[in-house]
């Protein structure tokens, strides 16, 4: 079982925010092959939030979506400046689960959000 990275985040308030991670195994580091996956990505105010901020996929939604290169490992999440502006919490937590073809499921990143606020409106 590989261990989950802690990767914090920033998202600014009306801006558009994307960020491309490289999902790897092994020493030295191997790229995965995505190209079965499908990935999710959800934010609360808290953990035991019912109701998610932000709630991503590889399926595109109002909110956001990510996609997935092939056998570069590549995911890329993508929030809109629109969705970002809606935002009115100043920070949460945050988990991307990678899900295989099988159903097998691998928690890639955790950690905590910041939202900063935006000036320009």
């Amino acid at each position: 079982m590989a261990a989950v990275l802690t990767h914090n985040i920033t998202i600014n308030k009306g801006a558009t925010y994307r960020q491309v991670f490289v999902w790897s195994q092994g020493s030295p580091a191997v790229p995965v092959d995505v190209t079965t996956y499908t990935a999710r990505m959800q934010v609360r105010e808290d953990i035991d939030d019912v109701t998610p901020i932000l709630d991503i996929t590889t399926t595109p939604a109002a909110t956001g979506d990510i996609t997935l290169g092939t056998t570069d490992g590549l995911v890329t999440v993508f929030i809109s400046d629109t969705t970002s502006t809606a935002i009115t919490v100043d920070g949460g937590v945050y988990d991307l689960e990678m899900v295989a073809a099988g159903g097998d499921v691998t928690r890639l990143l955790e950690g905590a959000v910041v939202f900063t606020p935006e000036v320009t409106r």
